[in-house]
């Protein structure tokens, strides 16, 4: 019997693949040794390797297309080079900016970021997976909790906590906005215009950020003679904080002169408000928002607001975590904030 013809050469006019680089190919055309070709790629050769060495590796590694075997020195290493990054929800732009900055950071490094929204909001988070020890090498959590990760943690997972309570338990690190000096310039800056009838449209959400706020706001305004601050809560939409506003600007007593909105989208909801009742921004009242989000420039007047650096607070938490998975003590940032004047804020009428 004939032998059956061969299926595993090539046909004429068949390209073959060349070969997938290694880091002996990378070490040969670099001119260095295989351990630094690893030192280099692995991110590990400060204080060993010169910067020009490493240079010259990665450069070498880009030229030749090599890319190392992660899933084989993942499984030596016992980790998964993967993040979970828990927020209260994926609809906010800031959310999506925290992702935008940590992802940035953690793919300089080889790792991944799964983004995983909290279903209960600020409430408990429920493990995503199977079991989080098992897929993932670390949690940053934004704006949430830390008590509420308990399930995902499990017993020994490192947490970055961004934009929580400093003094809560549980975290390796915190990243933190200076949200008390945020609200400090929004308030000195109503007052320096005139401004003591205030309305706060606070955020419904209990929450260490949105409780900074109005602390902040109560102790900013007290001594100030004739200031006077009254707070009403809204969900963070829209419609209800324009609901509220109404209320707030259409209720017994002198009208206030400024609202101080714990969010563009509070504030976004209050503009139409104003304009509801026929009043206009900022001729009969001042608005002012927190965030700086796109939508802080798509209404009319444009928002005064506070630029929260949602980018930084991302890269600043990637940065704390892989700072624990390597070994060294992570830093506890509080990132400064700016008051960001647009025309949605002016002197109250004299009237």
């Amino acid at each position: 019997m004939a032998e059956p013809p061969r299926t595993d050469r090539p046909g004429p006019g068949t390209a073959t693949r060349p070969p997938r680089p290694t880091s002996r190919d990378v070490a040969h055309a670099a001119g260095v040794s295989q351990a630094t070709v690893s030192l280099v790629l692995g991110d590990k050769w400060r204080g060993r390797v010169s910067e020009r060495t490493a240079g010259l590796v990665r450069n070498t590694a880009r030229e030749l297309g090599y890319r190392p075997n992660l899933a084989a020195r993942n499984l030596r290493l016992g980790r998964t080079r993967t993040a979970l990054l828990v927020v209260p929800a994926l609809t906010h732009e800031f959310f999506a900016r925290v992702y935008t900055g940590a992802a940035s950071v953690a793919a300089e490094h080889s790792f991944g970021v799964v983004l995983y929204p909290s279903p209960e909001g600020v409430g408990p988070a429920k493990d995503p997976f199977a079991s989080a020890r098992a897929a993932l090498d670390g949690v940053i959590a934004s704006s949430i909790a830390s008590e509420a990760l308990a399930a995902i943690r499990g017993t020994d997972l490192p947490l970055v906590m961004l934009d929580s309570d400093p003094a809560g338990s549980g975290a390796a690190a915190h990243v933190n906005l200076d949200i008390a000096d945020a609200m400090r310039q929004v308030t000195d800056h109503l007052l320096g215009l005139g401004h003591r009838r205030i309305t706060h449209l606070a955020s419904a959400v209990t929450s260490w950020t949105f409780t900074v706020r109005a602390e902040t706001l109560a102790e900013a305004v007290r001594g100030v003679p004739g200031a006077l601050v009254r707070t009403v809560p809204s969900a963070l939409e829209v419609h209800a904080a324009r609901e509220a506003a109404e209320r707030a600007l259409g209720g017994p007593g002198p009208r206030p002169t400024a609202l101080i909105c714990d969010s563009d989208v509070l504030a976004a909801g209050a503009v139409k408000a104003v304009r509801k009742l026929g009043l206009r921004v900022p001729d009969d009242v001042s608005v002012t928002g927190f965030d700086d989000l796109a939508l802080a420039t798509a209404v009319e007047p444009e928002l005064t607001t506070v630029r929260l650096p949602a980018e930084q607070v991302g890269e600043h938490g990637m940065s704390a975590l892989l700072a624990i998975l390597e070994g060294r003590e992570p830093e506890n940032t509080v990132l400064p904030v700016s008051l960001v004047i647009r025309g949605s804020t002016a002197p109250p009428p004299s009237a």
